[in-house]
């Protein structure tokens, strides 16, 4: 199989070369996706992160026209209540979505698309996280390492931002960005 990976993610990446381990004559290449992320009027939070992660493997086929690619795309999101927390403009928005976060339990959601000429699957996964209570001083000592800076939710689990996790209910690996399980699952389809 001629696997590209859509993602400029190195947890992304990391997680697949974890994956395909068990079958060490599979390599993948990795494309730069460029799609408009944002969400339309009313679009709930599932259906969002699907079609975000569709839209990756999609324009990442593009970038392979002509081969026989598989093009693997995936999207993770934060969502409090009703309310997408997205990825942090800046130092104060960070701080902001980690003060919501604080004390609450909050919904993530990884989507998975795999994407050739003739076959399209897409499944999403959703994992319940329970944070901890955290000081204003914990969340700016967080927000100084720069860390959270590049995450859904303003938190990496795989961090130091794993350590305001009381527990999970789900897939671990679907808050870090890329369901190991599922991935394996949606490949497999493609043989």
């Amino acid at each position: 199989m001629n696997l590209v990976l859509a993602s400029t993610s190195p947890r992304r990446k990391e997680l697949l070369e974890q994956l395909l381990q068990l079958e060490p004559q599979q390599g993948f290449e990795c494309v730069a996706p460029d799609i408009d992320e944002s969400q339309y009027e009313n679009e709930a939070a599932d259906v969002f992160v699907k079609r975000l992660a569709l839209e990756k493997a999609q324009e990442g086929l593009r970038q392979v026209a002509g081969t026989d690619a598989v093009v693997l795309g995936a999207d993770t999101i934060v969502v409090l209540g009703d309310i997408i927390l997205g990825k942090p403009n800046n130092i104060e928005h960070a701080i902001e979505i980690l003060s919501r976060l604080s004390g609450q339990t909050h919904k993530v959601m990884t989507a998975v698309a795999l994407v050739s000429e003739h076959k399209t699957l897409v499944e999403c996964i959703e994992t319940q996280v329970n944070f901890s209570n955290l000081t204003h001083q914990d969340i700016v000592a967080y927000v100084n390492t720069k860390e959270p800076m590049d995450k859904a939710g303003a938190y990496g689990i795989q961090g130091i931002g794993g350590t305001f996790v009381e527990s999970i209910q789900g897939d671990y690996f679907a808050v870090v960005g890329l369901p190991l399980a599922t991935t394996k699952k949606l490949l497999t389809a493609f043989k």
